[in-house]
């Protein structure tokens, strides 16, 4: 039975978590997409407290294989039936809510997603999970599960960039519960492309590839040019390492294609980073894994120049660092070495776990040009980098 704390606010309800209890079901709990919307609150507010208080416990939590696949067959699915109570929500704190989302995602743009991903966990503990408890009516439940569901979405994705697998993938998954709610299914599309994505880079694209084309199911009755343009992107890169080429080259061609219908004033605040710059960069890699140095090098180039443009550091270094890559696949070290050289400037500029792992793939596809003295030269920039880090 819970208990009320006089220090809380009216309607708030103390949990195992805020008792010290509950502590080790936690983690495991998230990876759980339930179907009453209560208990999904419960969890994703316990997930961003023990994020906040750095529980040892969620920082040790691995990433589980195939742990979406029971959430993406159900956001497909499920019906809701539960309320909360409390004191009732009003657009006006949604609106708060959905204002802070932009700045977040500016942050992890073009600042790495380990630079504010603990400001942004504490924000949405304090202020917005609170908010899920309390009485809605169905306009207001709807639109404030959706933006809790954009920002939930972010912490994952900024948990990822940081190389914290294990609490991106259960931030991720609650955020497409909440997204079910809101009854967005292109947010909820979007949530399954960073599953789909993190799934494909930590090798297992057979799953990468299932979620991706889950969120484009989840599309079949609403137009999003911009996420069906990254589910195809993302399709692509799972294609590649599956060694599908012919099918690879296609769902790049179909993002393009995607992409072409895209008009930025009629996306999603969410959709912002789906432009040239990070779908080129994407291709780049996809064209990279199916050993394509030519297209690869097309795509890389032309990822940096509107990332050059943008000022966004650290897509620019992954595209450098694809571009580097091409240069090796031709047996080019000089070329390689150079941006290389550029993929480490731009890495130290921003946090992002996703822009060191570019550098050190770079290190071992360079073990076969041997003691070479740009490979030592660049091993050991590197290494400054990593004791930098």
């Amino acid at each position: 039975m819970s208990a009320r704390n006089p220090r809380n606010p009216p309607g708030l309800v103390e949990t195992p978590y805020d008792l010290g209890l509950g502590e080790s079901a936690a983690p495991d709990a998230a990876l759980v997409y339930n179907s009453s919307y209560v208990t999904t609150v419960e969890v994703v507010a316990d997930l961003g407290r023990a994020d906040v208080d750095r529980r040892k416990i969620l920082s040790a939590a691995p990433f589980a294989a195939f742990a979406g696949v029971g959430p993406s067959r159900d956001w497909l699915v499920n019906t809701l039936d539960q309320e909360p109570t409390g004191p009732r929500v009003r657009l006006e704190d949604v609106s708060a809510v959905k204002n802070m989302f932009a700045t977040f995602q500016r942050m992890d743009i073009f600042q790495g997603g380990g630079s504010g991903r603990l400001v942004l966990a504490e924000y949405m503990t304090q202020h917005v999970y609170p908010l899920l408890r309390r009485t809605h009516g169905a306009e207001v439940r709807r639109a404030l599960c959706e933006a809790a569901a954009e920002q939930t979405y972010l912490l994952g994705w900024m948990a990822y960039d940081n190389g914290e697998n294990g609490t991106a993938q259960r931030y991720l998954i609650q955020a497409l519960r909440l997204a079910e709610e809101s009854k967005d299914a292109a947010l909820g599309a979007h949530v399954l492309a960073g599953m789909a994505d993190q799934a494909t880079l930590l090798g297992d694209p057979a799953e990468g590839r299932r979620l991706a084309q889950a969120g484009r199911q989840g599309l079949s009755r609403v137009d999003s040019p911009a996420c069906l343009a990254d589910l195809w992107c993302l399709e692509a890169r799972a294609l590649a390492l599956l060694g599908e080429k012919s099918a690879a080259a296609h769902a790049v061609a179909q993002s393009e294609k995607a992409y072409e219908r895209v008009r930025l004033d009629e996306e999603p605040a969410w959709a912002a980073f789906i432009d040239p710059a990070y779908l080129h960069g994407e291709h780049a890699n996809t064209f990279r894994d199916l050993d394509d140095p030519s297209a690869a090098e097309e795509h890389a180039r032309r990822s940096i120049t509107h990332a050059k443009m943008q000022k966004r550091a650290r897509r620019g270094a992954m595209s450098q660092a694809a571009l580097a890559v091409s240069h090796l696949q031709r047996r080019d070290l000089d070329s390689a070495y150079a941006a290389g050289i550029r993929t480490l400037s731009l890495t130290k500029r921003v946090k992002s776990s996703r822009a060191v792992e570019a550098v050190q793939d770079l290190q071992r596809r360079m073990q076969p040009f041997g003691a070479h003295r740009l490979v030592a030269d660049f091993n050991e920039r590197a290494r400054e980098l990593a004791t930098a880090a």
